[in-house]
């Protein structure tokens, strides 16, 4: 899939900051889950939530550098309406890991 992108208008409008905060919430999202998961792995002594909440910080890092691209693309003078396929696999993979580290930290907190 490629980037496809059109003569901006002038007026954005609010779409770059409605952009800017999903992107936002998304990085949230992820450190909050990264923090969970390190907690867990470190209260119950398993290194692997330990290295998933590092993964999620890492994540949380790139969904943030990801949405700034993102922002001042928006605002510049072409609109580019589809991100970069690997933003969008990365921000996938991303979700999925924060799925399946809080899922593990359930179980390892009752397992515990």
């Amino acid at each position: 899939m490629a980037a496809y992108s059109v003569p901006a208008t002038g007026d954005p409008g609010l779409q770059p900051e409605r952009t800017a905060l999903a992107w936002s919430r998304t990085a949230l999202a992820l450190a909050v889950n990264a923090l969970l998961s390190m907690r867990a792995g470190f209260v119950t002594g398993q290194p692997v939530l330990v290295a998933v909440g590092a993964l999620l910080f890492a994540a949380s890092g790139a969904a943030v550098a990801i949405g700034t691209v993102r922002r001042r693309q928006l605002v510049g003078n072409r609109l580019v309406i589809t991100p970069p396929r690997g933003a969008l696999v990365g921000v996938a993979a991303a979700t999925m890991l924060a799925a399946i580290g809080g899922i593990a930290s359930i179980f390892a907190e009752g397992a515990a």
